[in-house]
Protein backbone atom coordinates (compact mmCIF):
# COMPACT_ATOMS: atom_id res chain seq x y z
CA UNK A 1 0.00 0.00 0.00
CA UNK A 2 1.12 3.82 -1.02
CA UNK A 3 0.36 7.41 0.57
CA UNK A 4 -0.15 7.80 -3.63
CA UNK A 5 -3.83 7.40 -4.16
CA UNK A 6 -4.49 5.88 -7.44
CA UNK A 7 -7.20 8.30 -8.59
CA UNK A 8 -6.77 8.81 -11.95
CA UNK A 9 -3.66 11.91 -12.12
CA UNK A 10 0.01 11.31 -12.40
CA UNK A 11 1.87 11.69 -9.28
CA UNK A 12 3.72 14.92 -10.36
CA UNK A 13 0.22 16.98 -10.99
CA UNK A 14 -1.20 15.71 -7.69
CA UNK A 15 2.20 17.21 -6.33
CA UNK A 16 1.87 20.38 -7.90
CA UNK A 17 -1.87 20.50 -6.82
CA UNK A 18 -0.88 20.40 -3.49
CA UNK A 19 1.94 22.89 -3.68
CA UNK A 20 -0.96 25.35 -4.93
CA UNK A 21 -3.66 24.23 -2.21
CA UNK A 22 -0.36 24.27 0.66
CA UNK A 23 -0.09 28.02 -0.25
CA UNK A 24 -3.76 28.36 -0.02
CA UNK A 25 -3.94 26.45 3.34
CA UNK A 26 -1.04 29.13 4.57
CA UNK A 27 -3.23 32.03 3.22
CA UNK A 28 -6.00 31.09 4.95
CA UNK A 29 -4.28 30.10 8.29
CA UNK A 30 -2.60 34.15 7.67
CA UNK A 31 -6.11 35.12 6.86
CA UNK A 32 -7.69 33.39 10.17
CA UNK A 33 -4.98 34.78 12.51
CA UNK A 34 -5.74 38.54 11.22
CA UNK A 35 -9.32 37.98 12.10
CA UNK A 36 -8.54 37.22 15.41
CA UNK A 37 -6.45 39.82 15.91
CA UNK A 38 -8.78 42.37 14.73
CA UNK A 39 -11.62 40.30 16.75
CA UNK A 40 -9.66 41.13 19.86
CA UNK A 41 -8.41 44.39 19.82
CA UNK A 42 -11.22 46.47 17.94
CA UNK A 43 -12.97 48.78 19.77
CA UNK A 44 -14.56 52.17 19.24
CA UNK A 45 -18.77 52.38 18.45
CA UNK A 46 -19.00 49.77 16.13
CA UNK A 47 -16.92 47.00 18.96
CA UNK A 48 -19.86 44.49 19.30
CA UNK A 49 -21.16 44.13 15.67
CA UNK A 50 -17.26 44.10 14.26
CA UNK A 51 -16.07 41.77 16.96
CA UNK A 52 -19.20 39.61 15.88
CA UNK A 53 -18.48 39.70 12.31
CA UNK A 54 -14.89 38.96 12.82
CA UNK A 55 -15.65 35.94 14.80
CA UNK A 56 -18.07 34.71 12.19
CA UNK A 57 -15.35 35.28 9.49
CA UNK A 58 -12.76 33.70 11.53
CA UNK A 59 -14.77 30.55 12.09
CA UNK A 60 -15.51 29.88 8.88
CA UNK A 61 -11.74 30.73 7.45
CA UNK A 62 -10.64 28.25 9.80
CA UNK A 63 -12.93 25.80 8.97
CA UNK A 64 -12.04 26.64 5.17
CA UNK A 65 -8.43 25.88 5.92
CA UNK A 66 -9.33 22.58 7.54
CA UNK A 67 -10.88 21.58 4.54
CA UNK A 68 -7.96 22.21 2.29
CA UNK A 69 -5.45 20.50 4.89
CA UNK A 70 -7.56 17.48 3.73
CA UNK A 71 -7.52 18.19 0.46
CA UNK A 72 -3.46 17.87 0.60
CA UNK A 73 -4.09 14.94 2.43
CA UNK A 74 -6.07 13.63 -0.21
CA UNK A 75 -3.44 13.99 -2.61
CA UNK A 76 -0.65 12.38 -1.02
CA UNK A 77 0.57 14.80 0.71
CA UNK A 78 1.51 16.18 4.18
CA UNK A 79 -0.67 19.33 5.52
CA UNK A 80 1.65 22.37 7.31
CA UNK A 81 1.42 22.11 10.27
CA UNK A 82 3.70 24.89 11.50
CA UNK A 83 3.35 28.65 11.84
CA UNK A 84 6.49 29.12 10.52
CA UNK A 85 5.22 26.62 7.45
CA UNK A 86 2.71 28.66 6.96
CA UNK A 87 4.56 32.26 6.59
CA UNK A 88 7.10 30.78 3.98
CA UNK A 89 4.12 29.35 2.12
CA UNK A 90 1.59 32.47 2.47
CA UNK A 91 1.18 34.99 -0.23
CA UNK A 92 -0.12 37.64 2.45
CA UNK A 93 0.80 39.79 4.76
CA UNK A 94 0.96 39.36 8.14
CA UNK A 95 -0.81 42.05 11.11
CA UNK A 96 0.92 42.95 14.33
CA UNK A 97 -1.36 42.68 17.44
CA UNK A 98 -1.37 46.12 18.06
CA UNK A 99 -4.40 48.81 18.28
CA UNK A 100 -5.65 50.65 15.07
CA UNK A 101 -9.01 52.01 13.90
CA UNK A 102 -11.19 49.80 13.36
CA UNK A 103 -11.82 51.15 9.57
CA UNK A 104 -8.24 50.42 8.69
CA UNK A 105 -8.97 46.58 9.96
CA UNK A 106 -11.54 46.83 7.70
CA UNK A 107 -9.83 47.83 5.07
CA UNK A 108 -6.78 45.85 5.71
CA UNK A 109 -9.32 42.20 5.56
CA UNK A 110 -11.23 43.38 2.81
CA UNK A 111 -8.14 43.56 0.51
CA UNK A 112 -6.75 40.25 2.08
CA UNK A 113 -10.06 38.89 1.00
CA UNK A 114 -9.97 40.34 -2.25
CA UNK A 115 -6.15 38.90 -2.52
CA UNK A 116 -7.29 35.60 -1.80
CA UNK A 117 -10.17 35.92 -4.48
CA UNK A 118 -7.44 36.38 -7.12
CA UNK A 119 -5.54 33.86 -6.08
CA UNK A 120 -8.11 31.34 -5.97
CA UNK A 121 -9.10 32.28 -9.62
CA UNK A 122 -5.39 31.73 -10.64
CA UNK A 123 -4.70 28.24 -8.80
CA UNK A 124 -8.79 27.37 -10.21
CA UNK A 125 -7.58 27.88 -13.57
CA UNK A 126 -4.10 25.89 -13.22
CA UNK A 127 -6.02 23.47 -11.59
CA UNK A 128 -8.35 22.50 -13.89
CA UNK A 129 -6.73 23.60 -17.41
CA UNK A 130 -2.94 22.52 -16.79
CA UNK A 131 -3.18 20.39 -14.23
CA UNK A 132 -6.36 18.56 -15.37
CA UNK A 133 -8.38 18.27 -12.27
CA UNK A 134 -11.76 19.91 -12.12
CA UNK A 135 -12.05 18.79 -8.36
CA UNK A 136 -10.06 21.07 -6.88
CA UNK A 137 -10.99 23.44 -9.37
CA UNK A 138 -14.69 23.53 -8.24
CA UNK A 139 -13.67 23.45 -4.49
CA UNK A 140 -11.55 26.12 -5.21
CA UNK A 141 -14.41 28.19 -7.17
CA UNK A 142 -16.48 27.32 -4.44
CA UNK A 143 -14.14 28.91 -1.87
CA UNK A 144 -14.45 32.27 -4.05
CA UNK A 145 -18.25 32.38 -3.63
CA UNK A 146 -17.56 32.33 0.00
CA UNK A 147 -14.90 34.96 0.09
CA UNK A 148 -16.54 37.12 -1.71
CA UNK A 149 -19.62 37.10 0.64
CA UNK A 150 -17.36 37.57 3.14
CA UNK A 151 -15.72 40.42 1.53
CA UNK A 152 -18.93 42.09 0.35
CA UNK A 153 -19.99 42.06 4.50
CA UNK A 154 -16.54 43.78 5.31
CA UNK A 155 -17.14 46.68 2.01
CA UNK A 156 -20.17 47.49 3.32
CA UNK A 157 -19.57 47.55 6.87
CA UNK A 158 -16.61 50.19 5.80
CA UNK A 159 -19.37 52.44 4.74
CA UNK A 160 -20.90 55.19 6.98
Amino acid sequence: MTDTPDIGLEKEKMNKLNKLLKKLLADEVVLTMKLRNYHWNVQGIYFTQLHELFEEQYEETFDIADEVAEYIRFYGGVSPGSLKEMIELTRLTETEGKLIDAKEMLKDLLNTHESIIKFLREDAAKAGSELGDPAVEDFMIGLVHKHQKMAWMIRVSIKE
